[in-house]
């Protein structure tokens, strides 16, 4: 699901970690800062839209699935890229501000 966002695919890493007792499945993807872009997608929506699939097919086999995306450095070491697809009691849903329908449709008085 990765590798069509990839300009070299050859530079993805995949490592995969699995809890039997916890029915857990850790996955850690590392590929080059250049590819960041296209793999997230504008806003995060590519990002978002692999982590729905995986989480979709883990829920499916009755486990949980957790995403973690590295940087692919060039002297083998790996830093976290971003945090784990676990839910956070600190994340809140952003809601839009809309116009009242009055104010919406109101003219402004020609001179």
């Amino acid at each position: 699901m990765i590798e069509p966002f990839l300009e070299t695919p050859d530079s993805l890493r995949v490592d995969c970690e699995r809890s039997l007792a916890q029915q857990r499945t850790w996955i850690r993807l590392a590929f080059e800062a250049e590819d960041k872009g296209r793999v997230y997608g504008r806003g995060g929506r590519n990002i978002q839209a692999i982590r729905t699939v995986l989480s979709a097919i883990a829920e499916a086999a009755g486990e949980s699935v957790y995403l973690d995306i590295y940087d692919n450095q060039s002297n083998g070491s790996s830093r976290p890229r971003v945090s784990p697809s676990r839910p956070s009691p600190r994340r809140t849903t952003r809601t839009r501000h809309r116009p009242s329908t009055s104010s919406q449709f109101a003219r402004k008085p020609e001179r």
